[in-house]
């Protein structure tokens, strides 16, 4: 004869008052932390030159100025070229890498998957191994043809597998496989299961490897060194990077001649580079806000059950 388990009930106590104001103050300090290098970096790209060279370093300089976004406002074509080929590349590449990422992973994900062990496994080695940057670049010019066109920049990072790991976790937990095979008792085909059940299910994991990919895609300009020298496809990262190089040329040949030393007395060195800092993050630290509710859930999937 079965017996009931008797569920013992645990009582959660909670903090007094002096306690939640001491974690309260503690995780506003803690976020305070985290904004103060932004914070710094904004104050320094809006000093002037000569306030940095005297004192140095301030969060409240003595003299303000612009000139670093004035100098970049100089190449306002190239920024905004590189700036909409780096939106592009983002874009296109997430949905490529949310789509190839969440497919992979619903299939390793059901138990009805002849060969999921396989391609788990698989999954798993290129983790460990990877072929190197030599190969990587026969590929993509030889074999592929790839140079000089953007998908050079939106392949090579068009599948993730740890983005497939999370993922796949994500649906074993998320997705019920009776509620898969009341779909199939019903007529429904594969490929209506995913788009009409499972992928409303999966709107938070998905989420959460779309910031995952994006931030990859935005930050990324090693592809673009290696595969591109077209100036239209330049992104913004290698853009700026590009800019860096230039600036750090004319300082170290300044002793050199008057061309170098007149060159470099006009460009605003240190904010300049903190102004490109800005222009890098800002994009991305102002889309964060609007995807953060799924990026917790999707990390914190199965943490808590409900």
């Amino acid at each position: 004869m079965w017996h009931k388990k008797e569920i013992s009930t645990v009582e959660i106590r909670s903090f007094g008052r002096g306690a939640n104001v001491f974690f309260n103050i503690l995780v506003a300090l803690f976020a305070i932390s985290c904004l103060l290098p932004l914070i710094f970096i904004i104050v320094i790209s809006l000093s002037s030159e000569h306030s940095l060279v005297t004192n140095g370093y301030q969060f409240w300089p003595s003299q303000w100025s612009t000139a670093g976004y004035e100098y970049l406002s100089k190449m306002s074509g190239q920024l905004m070229n590189a700036l909409g080929v780096t939106v592009l590349v983002t874009v296109l590449g997430t949905a490529i890498n949310a789509t190839f990422t969440s497919t992979y992973a619903y299939s390793i994900s059901r138990s009805s998957f002849k060969y999921r062990r396989f391609f788990t496994i698989f999954c798993l080695i290129t983790m460990l191994f990877t072929p190197g940057m030599v190969a990587n670049y026969i590929v993509m010019t030889n074999l592929l043809q790839l140079k000089d066109t953007i998908w050079a920049l939106i392949l090579p990072m068009a599948v993730s597998p740890f983005n497939i790991i999370v993922m796949r976790t994500f649906f074993k937990r998320q997705v019920n496989e009776s509620i898969i095979e009341a779909a199939r008792i019903d007529g429904a085909s594969e490929m209506r299961i995913f788009i009409q059940i499972v992928l409303p299910l999966a709107v938070p994991g998905i989420a959460t490897i779309s910031l995952f990919a994006a931030l990859g895609y935005w930050n990324d300009w090693f592809n673009a060194l290696l595969y591109i020298q077209n100036t239209h496809l330049v992104p913004l990262q290698y853009l700026l990077m590009q800019i860096q190089s230039n600036i750090e040329m004319l300082s170290q040949n300044a002793t050199q001649g008057a061309q170098y030393a007149s060159g470099l007395a006009n460009i605003p060195k240190e904010a300049t580079q903190m102004a490109m800092v800005v222009i890098s993050v800002a994009p991305i630290a102002l889309s964060y806000p609007f995807f953060q509710k799924y990026f917790v859930r999707g990390l914190t999937i199965g943490g808590v059950k409900e």
